[in-house]
């Protein structure tokens, strides 16, 4: 069977309530509830939390809270494969014969149905131990400088100065919305940035991670954007 994992935890510091706290008409978790549901993939969606109040949120959307995740992997400093792990692990032990795994983000709201099948079929395609979605930078990262203690800028990659930002490789980095694995690649904790993983690559334009309040308004105008083109 196919298991996805939302983890949710209630101690979220930057946004207080994040998981729960209304985006456009909706908790934030339910965005990610709904779009696990639309696939058609899941014979069970979890929400790994520690908290009664999403959890209770978490149900009335339609997912199961079959347990609370332990205080050790509620912390600002529990890893998302750790938590995923547990979950795993929690499954396995109830008797549940897993094929895959999909933790996918309670703050997800931009992810797609057809993307979380895609990201599905790009794990089977190989012997993948996870797929995850990416997206490309909008400047080339080896042009990239920062700002000195004395106020002027120094580059990262010097070496690269000279070159047009056509020749430099382009590099991605992480969507943040869900991460298909092996249920093996879960439970050793492998690391999911490496050769083993293969990504699924998104539009710019509807990823947006949401970690301040300046990114859950922006959000808010793009998914203003998204639900008004589509109406």
């Amino acid at each position: 069977m196919n298991l996805c994992v939302i983890p949710a935890r209630g101690g979220s510091k930057r946004i207080p309530r994040k998981n729960i706290r209304d985006f456009c008409g909706k908790p934030m978790i339910a965005w990610s509830i709904i779009a696990a549901q639309q696939t058609g993939l899941f014979e069970h969606i979890i929400v790994s939390t520690d908290d009664d109040e999403i959890a209770a949120v978490a149900e009335a959307q339609g997912a199961e809270v079959p347990f609370r995740r332990p205080a050790e992997l509620s912390d600002d400093h529990a890893g998302t494969t750790a938590v995923i792990a547990h979950a795993v692990r929690w499954a396995q032990d109830a008797g549940w014969t897993l094929d895959a795994v999909c933790c996918l983000y309670a703050t997800a709201p931009f992810v797609r149905a057809v993307d979380l099948r895609a990201g599905l079929q790009h794990l089977q395609a190989g012997q993948w131990a996870y797929c995850f979605t990416a997206t490309t930078f909008a400047s080339p990262i080896f042009r990239s400088f920062r700002q000195a203690d004395d106020g002027g800028v120094e580059m990262f990659f010097p070496e690269h100065f000279s070159k047009r930002s056509q020749d430099l490789p382009e590099a991605l980095h992480d969507a943040a919305q869900f991460y298909w694995g092996r249920p093996n690649a879960w439970t050793q904790e492998l690391k999911i940035f490496d050769r083993h993983s293969i990504p699924l690559i998104l539009p710019r334009w509807r990823v947006q991670d949401i970690d301040t309040t300046d990114d859950w308004h922006r959000a808010e105008l793009l998914q203003e954007i998204l639900n008004s083109n589509e109406s």
